[in-house]
């Protein structure tokens, strides 16, 4: 398993090594044989899929939906934030 050099392993091994199969499953999997980094809450919507349905439902609507501002704007907006926080988007 072949990791982004820059990513640091999640705070909960236990979820980062027991994704569930399917779509976020593969998609990490398909990141860490490029070596590519990508958002680390795939760890969770891969271990509990069932569970974070609704979560990955609501980012979409949030970011997609309609509303006063375009996609474009909400995922810059996004981008800020988690960069002001020190988290990787």
């Amino acid at each position: 398993m072949s990791e982004h050099p820059k990513m640091k392993p999640m705070f909960l091994p236990e979820v980062e090594a027991n994704p569930k199969p399917g779509p976020y499953a593969e998609l990490i999997r398909s990141m860490r044989e490029r070596g590519a980094e990508y958002p680390q809450i795939w760890h969770l919507f891969a271990y509990l899929p069932k569970a974070t349905e609704h979560l990955a439902r609501f980012t979409q609507e949030i970011l997609r939906g309609p509303g006063p501002f375009p996609a474009g704007i909400r995922e810059l907006i996004a981008a800020f934030t988690s960069s002001r926080n020190q988290c990787p988007f």
